[in-house]
């Protein structure tokens, strides 16, 4: 059976040995927030606001996180498909890079490919947990403009606020377009992360 897992950061490799981006942090991170926001959208509340207040997380593990993956995204197969071909294509890549560097002694060319072939079930998961990440947005995208949801607001723990602020562009490019916005809000014990979508007001016509 299918799963995911974490890995970490994403890889860049060299002939010196295998480094980590912290700028680019592993997708499964967030996996969990976003499929709890993408259970609780799917109401049909006449406030049309999502407030989660004292929430108890729920941790998902791999096959859980598929399962709900199944649920409802369109065609799970294609996410681990298109992660297989994006750890070739990047695999492919860096051999060109080798094959381009001549300035690299036999052992440094051969140290090389030795850490790119290591590396290639850590790409091969670190791609296939972004696809599914951006499978879980695009479904609660969908679920916002189905639901007609005008705000979420979540306390900004445990990634919920992470999710929000990778919403944005995600309703930015939906099909219909929000212009949605997200902004912090300060309390005395706890901040929130509130998400807006910003519907134009309904002509009176």
């Amino acid at each position: 059976m299918r799963t995911l897992y974490v890995t970490g950061p994403r890889p860049r490799v060299s002939q010196h040995g295998v480094t980590f981006d912290p700028s680019k942090p592993d997708s499964y991170m967030f996996l969990s927030a976003a499929l709890e926001i993408l259970e609780t959208v799917d109401f049909k509340d006449a406030e049309k606001s999502l407030i989660m207040h004292d929430v108890r997380p729920k941790e998902y593990d791999g096959k859980a996180m598929v399962a709900l993956l199944e649920k409802h995204c369109d065609d799970v197969d294609a996410i681990f498909d298109a992660g297989q071909e994006a750890m070739e294509k990047a695999i492919a890549a860096y051999r060109e890079d080798v094959a381009r560097n001549k300035s690299l002694s036999a052992d440094e060319r051969e140290a090389w490919l030795g850490n790119i072939d290591a590396m290639k079930h850590y790409f091969q998961q670190y791609m296939t947990n972004e696809r599914a990440y951006r499978c879980v947005l695009d479904a609660i995208a969908d679920k916002i403009a189905k639901n007609r949801i005008e705000s979420i607001r979540v306390p900004l723990g445990r990634n919920y606020g992470m999710v929000l602020a990778d919403l944005v562009p995600v309703l930015q490019d939906h099909k219909p377009p929000f212009d949605a916005t997200m902004r912090i809000e300060t309390g005395d014990t706890i901040g929130y992360a509130v998400l807006e979508m910003n519907r134009p007001a309904p002509l009176n016509i």
